[in-house]
């Protein structure tokens, strides 16, 4: 299996996990008192499914966002710049109008 493949199973796995994490989280902590409104209808497990596939969808999209901006490499080679940059900057005389002096 290609390595950028395996990459993004890894990563949208992890990402999965971390919804549902997050998705219990909410509801242990009754966060907008989720948890009574979930325990006190049938359908309440509908709601839970729901709220674990579509934070799995965001957090692993994030996941996987990450991990691949980590893949890029610095052009210079990275670490700190050996110098700082010159100024370019020259000063101007900006022209002040008679009345505001």
């Amino acid at each position: 299996m290609p390595a950028l493949v395996r990459l993004y199973i890894r990563h949208v796995a992890i990402g999965f996990v971390l919804g549902l994490a997050f998705t219990g989280l909410l509801l242990w902590l009754n966060v907008a008192n989720l948890w009574h409104l979930v325990r006190a209808t049938e359908e309440g497990w509908i709601a839970v499914i729901m709220l674990v596939v579509f934070n799995g969808i965001v957090f692993s999209g994030v996941q996987f966002g990450i991990a691949v901006m980590r893949l890029a490499e610095d052009e210079d080679g990275g670490g700190k710049p050996d110098r700082v940059p010159a100024s370019s900057a020259t000063p101007v005389a900006a022209p002040v109008p008679a009345g505001r002096r």
